[in-house]
């Protein structure tokens, strides 16, 4: 059985914003220190940053990075982390020593030299709207105030000029540092949004948000006319306390869940009549959630068990799937979803895996990779009339789920007349034959994310098992295009 695709490029959706492929590193583990920064490695620069992660990161072309946290940022106090003199601190989200030795001025260096927008995530727990003012003050000010004064005084003549500012992290959950009542949240956040905005009125200010309507009726009712965006978080996999990984079929079963909590905050958005003016951050998410169990508990080890994050065989075709099944949402809801962070770029979850000898590129790696260089930024009409699906039993609702093997987004590029469809084969090991009308279109390029198994991952010792590899596909009779599309597999089809 053939499935057909039908593309209605006439039809535009929306634009794509760039930020959609964005990342995000946090002070946990080893994302930052032992990771993107590491002066005592072979590979870092003058700063400590390392190379070889810059490069790799680089090469995704991200449009935009969000640091510091996550629940970190809840207990960071930014001024311990500026000038020559700077004291450790004790980290209380992870319960764990912070140098301080990366701090405002090396998150702007990193972001410089890899052609990132900086997003900088405030502390909305143990922090106040003033400090936070305080922190716009020291990026973005000339010389205006003490602190654009003290970052000139540490060597930055020219403002740093962060455009995007977020006001705390998940501060709905009881567990975070300063978590607040729906209530408290929006005068709090209208309170900061107004102080950040009188230091610099041209920056972006995101929140934190979740799709609940009683916390968003108070959060837009209170400070809705500040805000630029909302911010929220998805992780799918839930591990925090066990680090029992889901298979690839439930994996995929996750993957059809992602648009309801876009809907649900886009539907919120509208009810308050914000829906076109307050865009969408899904500025952390992930399909597996981070491995942090014991964190509040007096006797048990805390630390050791975040190690089973780096554990390359983790991340396999599920991951990268999920990925872009993920991306493909974010194309299909352009019209509010204008950002979003992988969370974390650099171990832990991350797309990088670093260790002493270099880097290994995970399969969400590739993902990215082939988004960037081949989409379009133009999303158009697309539909499949007739997908084949596949039956997952035992799903964590205990429920049969039919899933269906494809997921296609086309898109076109403004700066010329290519048709670029991303295409994803969710099936584990069944290959489709996908049949695409092709009229006007004589060149085709398809660059596939593949690998021999569902459970295949690249590691130090087997770097090359998740890949990317092109092919020229051979047009068929007429003006179609047939392709075979491998199982569980990513990849964007460009036609000129």
């Amino acid at each position: 059985m053939e499935v057909k695709v039908i593309v209605d490029r006439l039809r535009i959706m929306g634009k794509r914003d760039p930020k959609i492929y964005g990342h995000f590193i946090e002070h946990f583990h080893n994302q930052i220190y032992g990771g993107i920064f590491d002066p005592s490695s072979p590979f870092a620069d003058e700063l400590g940053l390392r190379k070889d992660v810059m490069k790799a990161i680089a090469d995704l072309e991200p449009q935009i990075v969000r640091w510091p946290g996550g629940c970190f940022v809840s207990g960071y106090h930014w001024e311990d982390g500026v000038g020559p003199e700077r004291q450790p601190a004790f980290d209380k989200a992870w319960r764990v020593e912070d140098s301080n030795s990366f701090g405002t001025d090396e998150f702007i260096a990193l972001c410089r030299k890899i052609n990132a927008e900086p997003y900088i995530c405030t502390n909305a727990g143990s922090g106040t709207p003033e400090e936070m003012s305080n922190w716009v003050e020291y990026c973005n000010l000339p010389t205006e105030g003490k602190y654009a004064k003290r970052r000139i005084a540490n060597g930055h003549t020219e403002p740093f000029k962060v455009k995007y500012w977020s006001i705390g992290n998940e501060n709905y959950l009881p567990g975070e540092i300063g978590a607040k009542t729906a209530a408290e949240w929006g005068i709090y956040v209208r309170e900061s949004a107004k102080m950040m905005k009188r230091v610099d009125p041209t920056i972006e200010v995101l929140a934190a948000s979740v799709a609940d309507l009683d916390w968003n009726l108070h959060l837009l009712r209170e400070a809705g006319k500040y805000l630029d965006w909302i911010s929220i978080h998805g992780y799918w996999d839930p591990l925090w306390q066990q680090n029992a990984l889901s298979p690839y079929e439930i994996c995929m079963c996750y993957s059809l869940e992602i648009e309801s909590q876009i809907l649900k905050a886009k539907n919120i958005l509208g009810v308050f009549g914000y829906l076109g003016r307050i865009r969408i951050a899904f500025d952390e998410w992930n399909l597996r959630g981070w491995h942090h169990p014991h964190v509040d508990s007096p006797t048990e080890d805390y630390i050791t068990p975040r190690n089973l994050n780096d554990a390359n065989e983790s991340y396999t075709m599920a991951d990268a799937v999920f990925t872009a099944c993920f991306l493909n949402q974010c194309l299909r809801h352009c019209d509010a979803v204008g950002m979003a962070n992988f969370a974390p770029t650099v171990n832990t979850r991350g797309a990088i895996f670093t260790h002493q000898d270099g880097i290994v590129l995970r399969s969400t790696y590739f993902v990215f990779e082939v988004f960037t260089k081949y989409m379009g930024d133009t999303v158009v009409d697309s539909w499949i009339p007739n997908n084949i699906y596949f039956e997952v039993n035992g799903t964590v609702k205990d429920l049969e789920v039919k899933v269906p093997a494809l997921d296609i987004v086309a898109t076109t590029l403004s700066t010329d007349s290519s048709l670029r469809l991303s295409i994803i084969n969710r099936h584990p090991n069944q290959a489709v034959t996908l049949q695409l009308a092709t009229a006007g279109y004589s060149s085709a390029r398809l660059h596939s994310v593949t690998a021999p198994s569902k459970d295949s991952y690249n590691d130090i010792d087997r770097p090359n098992e998740v890949r990317v590899s092109e092919v020229v596909p051979t047009f068929s009779t007429g003006d179609n295009l047939t392709l075979q599309i491998d199982p569980h597999s990513v990849n964007v089809l460009v036609l000129s």
